[in-house]
Formats: C-alpha cells, sequence, structure tokens
C-alpha cells in the first residue's frame, strides 16, 4: 500500500487507501522474461496457462482490436500502414507501455492479478512501466544456450488455420492432416536467429537491474515440467520486506497445554508484551480501579466476568504505548467465537495464531497432580518435581481448580469452541505442545520470523 501511495501520490489518500484494501489483488503479479527464441519449448506456454492472471503478451497487446476508444486503435491504423515492419516489436514504446497500462487497470487484472510476457524488452521500456506504477512482485527469466535456443527456433511450425506452434522434434502432431498444413514461420534461419539473440543480450543487460531482488534466473534447458514447478515455487514465495514487523501473538489451547510459560519464554527473548487474560482481571481487583470494583463480585461468586467488561480491561492494556511499539503476545482469551468477534472489532487482530495440541491424558496428568505448600508457598509437581521430604509431602494441598472434574470441565468447554476458533483463524499454525516445552518454542519461533505459508488452493 505504502508503495502505491507514493507511486500515484492521490490528492485524499484515505479514499484510496480503502479501495486498495477492498480489492483482491492476492495474486502474485509476473513479469515473464524470456528471449522470442526461447518459446514454445523452454516451459513458458505452460507458464502461461496455469499463471493465467489476466495475461497479456505483447503481440496479443499490439495486436488489439482496434476499438475507437482504445489505443488500440492508433496500434492497428500503423500496423496497416505498414509503418511498423513485419515485426510487432518496432511499435514505439510510449504507445505500447500505454496499451499496457490500459489492459492492466482492468477490473480482471486488478482482482485477478497478471502476467507480462516479454515486456519489457528495453531499458527505455522497462523505465516507462517502472514511470507508471507497473510494478511486478515477481521476476522470472528463462535462460537457456544461444545453441539450444538457435536449434529449437528451426524447428518451429505453425499450423495457419489454428495458430498453433508445433515443433519438428518436440511437439510433432500426430494426425497427418494438420502435419501436411503446418509451414515454417519467417525469420528463423540460423542467421535471422542469432542476430535476435545478439540483440535480445544486448538489451536485457540493462532490463535486468530495473528489478534487484525479485528477479529468478530458471535454466529453460531442462523439462518443461522442472521449469513450470521451479516457476511455480518462485511465484508462491513471499518477498521479505523492509518495513517494521510488530509481532501480535495469539496462543490458544486447552488449559495446561503451556500457554502461559511460551508467553513468557517470547516476551523474554523478543521483548513482547505478556498479556494474560487472566492475569489482567485480578490485577484490576488487586489494585481496586474502577473496572476491579465492577469484577470483583463476580470473583466472589466464581461467575465469569461478562465479555464486554473483560474486553475494557483487555483494550485498556493492548493500548498502551508498549502493547503498540513492541508488540504482544495473548493468552487466555478468546475462548469462544463471540470473543474472538469482539476482539476483530476492536481492532486487536492478531498476525500470528498458534494452537497448542496436547491430548487429554497429558493434561490430566500435568494439572491433577500438582501441589502447593502452604507454608513456603513452593509449587510441586508429584511427577516432574516431587516434594525432597516426607515431611513437605505431607503437608501439600491441591488447589480446587487442579481437581480432576474441573479440569475435565475446562476441556469440555474448550473442545466445544476450538472448531469455530480454528475456522476463524484459517492461517494460524497447530502445533504439538506434548512435548518439551523448548522444542515447542522453537516451532513457534519459526512461525514468528518466518513468512506464513500460502495454502495452494
Amino acid at each position: 500500500m505504502l508503495e502505491q501511495l507514493l507511486i500515484h501520490q492521490p490528492e485524499d489518500p484515505i479514499p484510496f487507501m480503502i479501495q486498495h484494501l477492498h480489492r483482491d489483488n492476492d495474486n502474485g503479479n509476473v513479469a515473464l522474461q524470456t528471449s522470442e527464441q526461447q518459446s514454445p519449448h523452454c516451459g513458458e506456454p505452460d507458464l502461461k496457462r496455469v499463471f493465467l492472471y489476466g495475461h497479456r503478451s505483447q503481440k496479443a497487446l499490439s495486436a488489439k482490436e482496434a476499438h475507437p476508444d482504445h489505443t488500440g486503435r492508433r496500434a492497428g491504423e500503423r500496423l496497416l500502414k505498414g509503418t511498423l515492419g513485419a515485426h510487432v516489436t518496432t511499435v514505439p514504446s510510449a504507445l505500447l507501455v500505454q496499451l499496457i497500462q490500459e489492459r492492466l487497470a482492468e477490473e480482471d487484472c486488478i482482482k485477478r492479478g497478471w502476467i507480462l510476457d516479454g515486456i519489457p524488452e528495453t531499458r527505455e521500456q522497462a523505465l516507462r512501466i517502472q514511470t507508471l506504477g507497473i510494478a511486478p512482485r515477481h521476476v522470472i527469466m528463462l535462460s537457456a544456450p544461444d545453441t539450444v535456443l538457435i536449434e529449437r527456433n528451426l524447428g518451429k511450425r505453425i499450423d495457419p488455420q489454428t495458430g498453433e506452434i508445433y515443433h519438428t522434434t518436440f511437439d510433432w502432431p500426430p494426425e497427418s492432416e494438420i502435419q501436411n498444413r503446418l509451414m515454417a514461420p519467417e525469420d528463423i534461419s540460423e542467421l535471422e536467429t542469432a542476430q535476435k539473440l545478439l540483440e535480445y543480450h544486448r538489451n536485457i543487460v540493462r532490463v535486468i537491474p530495473s528489478y534487484p531482488k525479485i528477479l529468478k534466473v530458471i535454466s529453460a534447458d531442462q523439462p518443461c515440467v522442472d521449469v513450470f514447478y521451479q516457476a511455480l515455487t518462485y511465484v508462491q514465495s513471499n518477498h521479505r520486506t523492509n518495513a517494521p514487523f510488530t509481532p501480535r501473538v495469539l496462543l490458544l489451547g486447552p488449559v495446561g497445554s503451556g500457554k502461559s510459560l511460551q508467553a513468557a519464554l517470547l516476551a523474554q527473548k523478543y521483548r513482547l508484551v505478556n498479556v494474560c487474560c487472566g492475569q489482567l482481571l485480578k490485577e484490576a481487583v488487586a489494585d481496586r480501579t474502577t473496572f476491579g470494583e465492577r469484577i470483583q463480585p463476580f470473583f466472589e461468586k466464581e461467575m465469569a466476568v461478562p465479555d464486554s467488561l473483560l474486553m475494557k480491561v483487555l483494550s485498556q492494556r493492548l493500548d498502551q504505548q508498549d502493547c503498540i511499539q513492541k508488540g504482544w503476545v495473548l493468552h487466555g482469551v478468546p475462548r469462544d467465537l463471540d470473543q474472538a468477534h469482539l476482539l476483530n472489532s476492536l481492532g486487536y487482530n492478531p498476525n500470528r495464531v498458534f494452537f497448542l495440541n496436547v491430548p487429554f491424558d497429558s493434561i490430566m496428568e500435568r494439572l491433577t497432580l500438582r501441589r502447593i505448600d502452604p507454608v513456603t508457598g513452593e509449587r510441586y509437581h508429584l511427577m516432574y518435581k516431587p516434594p525432597p521430604t516426607m515431611e513437605i509431602q505431607a503437608r501439600l494441598l491441591q488447589n480446587p481448580k487442579d481437581a480432576e472434574e474441573q479440569v475435565k470441565l475446562k476441556m469440555d468447554l474448550f473442545y466445544r469452541n476450538s472448531a469455530d476458533l480454528e475456522q476463524l483463524y484459517g492461517s494460524a499454525i497447530t502445533l504439538n505442545g506434548d512435548q518439551d516445552p523448548y522444542t515447542v518454542f522453537e516451532y513457534i519461533e519459526s512461525g514468528i520470523i518466518n513468512p506464513l505459508p500460502k495454502k495452494i488452493p
């Protein structure tokens, strides 16, 4: 969005940004750069068929139907007058780029994305395209040795009825009728091909610097399927951005899944603000704040705090400067779909969501065996951290919340709502929480510092 603001510099930026956010333009814009001789057997036609997001090639633009309201009429008139010669590549750069701008401004290109094939061919075209704000997210350059390209070009044949391109070695039609009417295209002799390649090499070295960091060179001297999947992998990748990233992490999972520990580890390493909803409510009551006085009756009666009141306390914390600047890791809320919608409506949208999955038996083992020493306040676990002496063990007490019946109730409540939460947070990362806590932390950490994986439809 910032890139588009700098390019277009609208007088009123607010409507411009709203319109930009309404666009369904998550599909990538791809510039496919090849020499003319690399088509059709270097993988380029397959890419066109798959990445067909409003795809426009230079030849298609130049041969556009002459509509009275389109710049294509001017190109068509020049073609009819013979001023363009035998090759559409001699269309003036200004006119060609204007055609591209008109086509890419249409609704399908804006919503679905586009592939620009074979353009820009020169440094002048690249600069004109960039000046108009046409910025591909990925640029693919298909490369192959000149000897291979010349051999491929010499074998080209065209069906004059359908316009399909065949090859004497790689793609010969089985039907004899089609074979008999195939014709060799003009300008495919070895000398003419070598001259075109020489011109291509002179121009491409000046085009490449126009697309730093987003250009990928793929060898076209390999099977089409390999070329395709390399290009597909690259197009589906996300470029790292220099824009500041403020983590807003949400940890979800049943009681005893380790959310508090993971939040503490994240807060310690990345200086995030550790926001525990339950702790916020307790602090409000202890500090006798305005919200705390309203919360206390619910605590005394052991009733759930209303969502409206809970969100006011949470908003007060997340709106503080440290949360805005450093980011936060939230746990303990939302517990259901209504709370999640309230959270989103207030603008607290997490950019990383993790579900910690732990089996029921492991949860029961973790919680029901916890004990506390009423004398020292020390916490123990009968399996993982047993008391050192029989005297201490004899006086240990169990928190009523850790009773088996209470834990089962909380588990049932979580699993009743977990499906709705998983559907709402479709890009959430699910982790196995039943392992060493530092192993779990490493998985969470990798999910924060790396771009989210893009799901293939």
